[in-house]
C-alpha cells in the first residue's frame, strides 16, 4: 500500500490521506525511531550531537510529520473513521514517549555529552536542547524505580485517551444541538447577516426556516442581539451545559474523565516528588513558584474587582432604567452589554463588521507585519489542503529568503473543533546546508460568507486572527537550527502568549486600522468618528472582562495545587469558591463550565490558563516601548524580531525579554491597556 504518511514530501498530502494509512503508518515510524535509538546506543562509545541527538532529531521529525496533518484533520474534518484511526495511535505514541523519556541508557548518553568537554563548543542553542532533554527526562520519571516507572507509563496513556474522549463529547455535544425556527419575528433583533447565516445552516439540512447552533458564530449573534429572552435562556443552558450530566445525551457527559483526569495529573506529580500537579505544571514555566502566580493573580483581582462590580451596576441599572428589567440572568449580560454600548458610545459591532470584511482584515495584517518586520506574504496556489476554504502562503523577508509558510482555514463547519488555534504542520531544523522551511496551521472559526457578500468579522475576530498569526509568526521567523528550540518549542508555556497578545495591538491603532478595514462595499475607510467610539468603547466592562479571566486562571491553578485524593477534585466547588472571591456576575447553579473548558482538560494549559494573564503583562511592557517610538518604529520591530520571535525557545524567555526591553516586566502597563488605574 502506497502511504501518503511515509512519503517524505515538503507538505502534507491532505487529499489522499485515508483512515487505513495512519495506524501503519504510525507504527513504522515508531519502530524505526525505536530501532534508530538502539543502534545509535550501541555503535558508539563516546557520544556527541552528531552520532546521537542529530540522528535522534531526524526520527523524530519523521513522526511529527506524519502524525501532525492526522491530529489536525482529526481536529478541523473529523469523522468516525478518522476519529477511530486517531484514537488508535495514541496508547502507541504515549508508550513511545514514555519508553523514551524512561530509557536510561539514551538518559546516560545525554550527561555523557553534557559533562564533556565538546558541550562547551556546543551553540547554546544546542546546550539548550541538551538541556530541556535532561530535565524532560527527569519529568518523565527516568530516576523512578520499575514499579513507578510501570505506574507512569499507565498514568500517561490513561491521560492521552480522557484528553481525547473529553474533546470528542465536546464536539459531539456541540454538533448534535440545533434549534430550527420557522417565524422570521422569533429572531427578532438579530442582524441580517446572522439571519441570513442561519438560513444557510437550514438549506444546507434540506430545511425551511433558520437554523441555529452552538457554533460560537451562532450561539454568539444570539447571545449578543436575539430580543427574545427566553431564546437567549435556552441557547445559554444548551450552551452552557455542554458535555455534562444536564446536557442532552448521558453519552458524551465529561464528568467522570475531568474527575479522573485531575486524580492521574496529581497522582503522577507525586510520583516524580512533587506535591500537587501545579508545581509539576511550572517545571517548564517562567513562574518560580505556586506562591507566586496566585499572588501575581490575587495582586490583579484586588485591582480589578472594583472596576469590575461598578461595570455591573452601571449595567444593571441600565438595563432596569432603559429596559424595565428588574434582575439581570447570566444570559442577558452579552445582550445589554451590546445595547448600552451602543447607547453609551452609539456603537453598533453590526455598524463596526462592514468596515472588516475577511479579504481586506487578511491582507491588511500581511501589510502590518511588512511595515513592521519587512516581511513579504504571498499566495500559492495548486496547494493540497483539506477542505476547499483552505488557502496557503509563503513568508519572505526583505532579503528575499524564504521564511515560513502556513495554511489558513478561517470559517467555523460542523465536524471542526470550536475555537482558534496556531499549530505546528512542519518545525525548522538544519540537516548539513539544508534548512527545513517552517509551515504553520492558522485555524479560527468565523462566521463563513453569506450569499455574494464576503465575510464580515468582529472586532473581537479581528483580534482573534491576529492573536493566531503572532503565535504563528514565532513559529514561522524562528532563526533556530535545532528542532527541540526552533519556533514555539521549549518557549515556557507562559511566555508562549507574548507574540499573539502582542500582535493584537495593532489593531487598536489608527495607522494599523487604515491598513485592514474598508466598507465591504465601497471600499471606504473606516471613519473618524466610528474609529473614535471604537477607542472610547476599548475598555468597556474592562473590570468585568479581567475578573472572568482571573476566575478560570485560579479555578484551573487551585484546583490542580489543593487537590486531595481523599477529598477528590470537587470541581463545582472549587469554582464556587473562586467565584465568590473574584467574580461579580454569578453563573446559575445549572451551569456547567468546566466540561467545556478544553483549555485545561484537553489543551495544553493544565496549571497553566494563568498563562494569559502573565504574558499579557509582558505584551504589554513590550507594547510600550513602541507606544515610545512608534508603532511601525523600523528599529523597534527589528529588535522584537531578533530577541523575541528569532530566538524560540534557545534561551530562557525573561532573558530575552529583558534583551529586548531593557527591564523586567510590571502589571502597570496591563492595567494602563485595559483602562484599570495602577
Amino acid at each position: 500500500m502506497n502511504n501518503p504518511l511515509l512519503e517524505n514530501t515538503e507538505l502534507p498530502l491532505f487529499s489522499r490521506i485515508k483512515p487505513e494509512h495512519i495506524e501503519p503508518a504510525i507504527e513504522q515510524l515508531l519502530s524505526a525511531a525505536q530501532a534508530s535509538v538502539e543502534t545509535l546506543l550501541s555503535e558508539n562509545d563516546v557520544y556527541n550531537w552528531e552520532n546521537l541527538i542529530a540522528p535522534l532529531d531526524e526520527a523524530e521529525d519523521r513522526i511529527n510529520k506524519a502524525w501532525s496533518p492526522v491530529s489536525h484533520m482529526n481536529s478541523v474534518v473529523n469523522n468516525d473513521e478518522l476519529r477511530d484511526a486517531y484514537n488508535a495511535c495514541l496508547p502507541k505514541l504515549s508508550a513511545y514517549s514514555t519508553e523514551m523519556g524512561q530509557h536510561q541508557g539514551l538518559f546516560n548518553a545525554y550527561l555523557a555529552i553534557a559533562d564533556s568537554h565538546d558541550y562547551v563548543q556546543l551553540e547554546p542553542a544546542q546546550q539548550k536542547v541538551i538541556q530541556n532533554a535532561l530535565r524532560g527526562f527527569r519529568l518523565s520519571g527516568v530516576d523512578l524505580d520499575q514499579q513507578k516507572k510501570a505506574r507512569y507509563k499507565e498514568i500517561s496513556l490513561e491521560l492521552s485517551q480522557l484528553s481525547s474522549k473529553y474533546e470528542e463529547n465536546l464536539l459531539d455535544a456541540t454538533n448534535a444541538w440545533q434549534k430550527l425556527v420557522s417565524k422570521k419575528s422569533n429572531l427578532a433583533g438579530l442582524p441580517e447577516s446572522a439571519m441570513q447565516q442561519a438560513k444557510q445552516t437550514a438549506e444546507q439540512e434540506g430545511k425551511k426556516g433558520w437554523m441555529l447552533t452552538l457554533q460560537f458564530p451562532s450561539y454568539i449573534a444570539v447571545m449578543t442581539y436575539a430580543d427574545d429572552r427566553q431564546l437567549r435562556a435556552d441557547m445559554y443552558k444548551a450552551f452552557s451545559t455542554r458535555a455534562s450530566e444536564l446536557g442532552a445525551n448521558s453519552d458524551w457527559d465529561n464528568s467522570d474523565i475531568m474527575e479522573k483526569t485531575i486524580a492521574l495529573r496529581h497522582e503522577k506529580a507525586q510520583l516524580l516528588g512533587f506535591n500537587n500537579y501545579a508545581e509539576l505544571s511550572l517545571a517548564t514555566k517562567m513562574a518560580d513558584s505556586t506562591q507566586q502566580v496566585t499572588d501575581f493573580l490575587d495582586e490583579l483581582a484586588e485591582k480589578s474587582l472594583p472596576q469590575a462590580h461598578k461595570d455591573l451596576a452601571e449595567l444593571a441599572e441600565f438595563a432596569k432604567q432603559q429596559h424595565g428589567i428588574a434582575k439581570l440572568h447570566t444570559w442577558d449580560t452579552g445582550y445589554y452589554s451590546e445595547k448600552m454600548r451602543q447607547h453609551a458610545y452609539d456603537l453598533s459591532q453590526e455598524e463596526v463588521k462592514q468596515f472588516f470584511p475577511a479579504p481586506r482584515v487578511l491582507q491588511g495584517l500581511f501589510d502590518v507585519v511588512e511595515k513592521l518586520y519587512g516581511l513579504n506574504i504571498t499566495e500559492l496556489d495548486n496547494v493540497d489542503v483539506w477542505h476547499k476554504d483552505v488557502r496557503f502562503f509563503q513568508i519572505k523577508d526583505k532579503a528575499g529568503e524564504l521564511r515560513g509558510k502556513f495554511y489558513i482555514d478561517l470559517y467555523a463547519r460542523p465536524k471542526k473543533r470550536g475555537g482558534a488555534w496556531m499549530d505546528d504542520c512542519v518545525g525548522r531544523k538544519k540537516t548539513g546546508d539544508t534548512i527545513q522551511i517552517p509551515v504553520a496551521y492558522l485555524t479560527c472559526n468565523f462566521t463563513p460568507p453569506a450569499g455574494d457578500d464576503p465575510a464580515l468579522l468582529t472586532h473581537d475576530e479581528v483580534l482573534t486572527l491576529f492573536h493566531e498569526f503572532g503565535h504563528g509568526l514565532q513559529h514561522m521567523l524562528t532563526k533556530v537550527d535545532y528542532l527541540g528550540v526552533s519556533g514555539i518549542n521549549g518557549v515556557e508555556w507562559d511566555a508562549v502568549e507574548l507574540p499573539s497578545q502582542f500582535m493584537e495591538n495593532w489593531c487598536w491603532e489608527k495607522e494599523g486600522l487604515a491598513l485592514i478595514s474598508g466598507h465591504y462595499k465601497t471600499g471606504e475607510a473606516l471613519p473618524e468618528d466610528l474609529f473614535n467610539k471604537m477607542l472610547a468603547a476599548k475598555n468597556f466592562q474592562a473590570g468585568m472582562i479581567m475578573v472572568r479571566q482571573l476566575e478560570f486562571s485560579l479555578f484551573d491553578f487551585k484546583m490542580h495545587q489543593d487537590y486531595s485524593p481523599e477529598l477528590g477534585a470537587k470541581i463545582y466547588a472549587g469554582l464556587n469558591a473562586i467565584r465568590a472571591q473574584v467574580s461579580v456576575m454569578i453563573p446559575p447553579d445549572f451551569n456547567r463550565f468546566a466540561h467545556s473548558f478544553s483549555h485545561i482538560f484537553a489543551g495544553g494549559y493544565a496549571a497553566g490558563y494563568y498563562s494569559y494573564k502573565w504574558a499579557e503583562v509582558l505584551s504589554s511592557e513590550a507594547y510600550s516601548l513602541f507606544e515610545e517610538n512608534g508603532i511601525f518604529d523600523q528599529k523597534t520591530g527589528d529588535a522584537f524580531l531578533t530577541h523575541i520571535l528569532e530566538t524560540g525557545g534557545s534561551a530562557d524567555a525573561m532573558e530575552l525579554f529583558v534583551k529586548f526591553r531593557g527591564r523586567e516586566p510590571k502589571i502597570d502597563a496591563l492595567l494602563r491597556h485595559s483602562g484599570i488605574a495602577a
